[in-house]
């Protein structure tokens, strides 16, 4: 059976297309080092213009939050000093990225999700990270709107960093309710899912008042919620956690 050069050439094509689509999004240039616990910079990871990202004394387990979007409750496995031991990275995307175009309004941004894409690669290159997933049911909160008025106006300035400070009381500023349901996850420990159907994002401040000199600050924080409208239902649910299966300190850059 004679082999045309049009059906070689289609082979070909189709292998370089199947090999792209296998190749998880990369940084072009990246820099891992340990951090020096004399350098005054700010703690946690940016996002600059162009996608460059730099991430100043962070933990590995941190850098684990960031690449996955997960809170720390949902991070289980891996060496002790994953939690300890802080790096410095610095991180370029190749110029044919959709991240190259970015442009983010504020450094403190976390990652969009293909830089997290490239970040989990960066793991598993500098940090040998091998993982894996496990879903089980246990404990959620759902955020949903309560029977009384909302008190939240939507936000005066949408460039400004979306932030929520918690307890006594609450306070909101340019935070949509997905956002406002992940600040709480990371209070209460559990995962916190947002029903309210709400767009946008908000200003919101609600303040707590008990006679209790030492009040439980979870109910606080829940009767605080309510004080803003919404409402926090528990149940079970469906709780994924990524599992750490291998990790190494970083190799030289």
């Amino acid at each position: 059976m004679r082999i045309s050069k049009c059906t070689v050439a289609f082979a070909a094509t189709v292998s370089l297309f199947s090999q792209t689509l296998a190749t998880p999004p990369a940084f072009e240039v990246a820099s891992v080092k340990p951090s020096n616990p004399q350098a005054r910079l700010p703690a946690g990871m940016f996002t600059y213009p162009g996608g460059r990202i730099v991430a100043n004394l962070c933990t590995l387990e941190y850098l684990i939050e960031q690449a996955f979007d997960v809170p720390s409750f949902q991070i289980a496995g891996g060496p002790g000093w994953m939690k300890n031991d802080r790096f410095d990275i610095e991180a370029k995307p190749p110029a044919s990225s959709l991240s190259s175009k970015a442009n983010p309004f504020n450094f403190k941004l976390p990652p969009n999700d293909e830089q997290r894409q490239m970040l989990q690669t960066l793991l598993e290159d500098r940090f040998q990270l091998k993982f894996h997933r496990e879903n089980k049911e246990g404990l959620v909160y759902a955020l949903t709107k309560g029977n009384k008025a909302l008190k939240l106006q939507d936000s005066k300035d949408k460039n400004e960093y979306p932030w929520a400070g918690i307890g006594p009381g609450l306070v909101g500023t340019n935070i949509s309710m997905p956002q406002f349901a992940k600040r709480l996850a990371a209070e209460f420990g559990r995962p916190v899912v947002d029903q309210t159907g709400l767009t946008g994002s908000f200003d919101f401040r609600f303040e707590y008042h008990s006679d209790d000199p030492h009040p439980d600050h979870i109910s606080s924080v829940i009767t605080s919620i309510q004080g803003l409208g919404l409402r926090l239902e528990a149940s079970k649910g469906p709780v994924e956690t990524i599992v750490i299966d291998h990790a190494e300190k970083p190799s030289e850059n």
